[in-house]
């Protein structure tokens, strides 16, 4: 009876273990079966919105970043550094030279053999063409120049980048997406393209994509950038964050607008 019982225990034990690498299995094969979401299912984290959040966003009267849209205008037409010249001195009018603009960035950036975003277009406008000081990442000035930018692209679908020079760009954005960090070993694509609409600490998981930036969040009390947004995540999945203008995020932004291709900008956008 001993032996026999001892043979059943080992029977149990063996079919309990068979049954949890099954399980595993079956876990690993749906992580590695996820691909992106289709085209026709992909939506703004709008959408997700309370009323009194999307009202905000709609009544430029009451969304917050208008008021960095209205310094950003005053920057465009102010002279600046040694050349003494205002973006509309080269530009014109932004509402005309500037529509559609950033939906097609970040852009590839002949001179520098690598793609670059909109605050850094911005600044290199700066320094070769204004003679002036670089805006720091995050400040006031720059955020209020890309707002009002970008601004005039609203309404205007994200487009598809169709330049090979980018295509290894993208897919470099697409790893840093795809692939797990950080002491809880999670990737992004975990969140956004396999839990999006799912509640996460009360809040719906939104798809991610970059429609409205830079925007106001409430939780920030103030507008901020991509970038910004970005190095929240990262540190939330408790990984080293990137510093602001660092490649990786200009690959990463490029993959997400790539992925979020045909959705219309809605800068400056409102979230929770």
């Amino acid at each position: 009876m001993g032996k026999a019982k001892r043979a059943h225990r080992v029977g149990t034990a063996l079919r309990a273990f068979a049954h949890l690498t099954l399980l595993l299995a079956t876990l690993l094969a749906s992580f590695a079966a996820a691909t992106e979401i289709p085209l026709d299912q992909r939506r703004s984290g709008y959408e997700d919105l309370g009323p009194d959040s999307k009202a905000m966003q709609d009544d430029d009267t009451a969304n917050p970043a208008s008021l960095w849209v209205l310094d950003g205008e005053a920057l465009w037409n102010a002279k600046a550094g040694a050349a003494n010249r205002a973006c509309a001195d080269c530009h014109g009018d932004a509402a005309q030279s500037m529509k559609g603009v950033a939906a097609r960035y970040p852009a590839y950036d002949a001179a520098r053999a690598r793609p670059v975003d909109l605050e850094e277009r911005i600044n290199i406008c700066r320094t070769e063409r204004q003679n002036a000081t670089p805006l720091r990442f995050e400040s006031k000035e720059l955020l209020a120049l890309t707002a009002y930018v970008a601004r005039q692209s609203r309404g205007v679908p994200i487009a598809e980048n169709k330049d090979p020079r980018l295509a290894p760009f993208i897919a470099a954005g697409r790893k840093l997406f795809e692939e797990r960090q950080g002491q809880i070993n999670m990737s992004c694509a975990q969140c956004h393209d396999e839990n999006w609409g799912k509640k996460l600490a009360g809040n719906v998981v939104p798809q991610g994509h970059p429609t409205g930036y830079p925007i106001y969040r409430l939780e920030w009390q103030s507008l901020g950038s991509l970038q910004r947004r970005l190095r929240n995540c990262i540190v939330g999945m408790r990984a080293t964050a990137y510093e602001f203008g660092a490649p990786e995020y200009v690959a990463l932004e490029l993959f997400l607008m790539q992925r979020a291709r045909g959705l219309p900008m809605e800068t400056p956008g409102v979230r929770p």
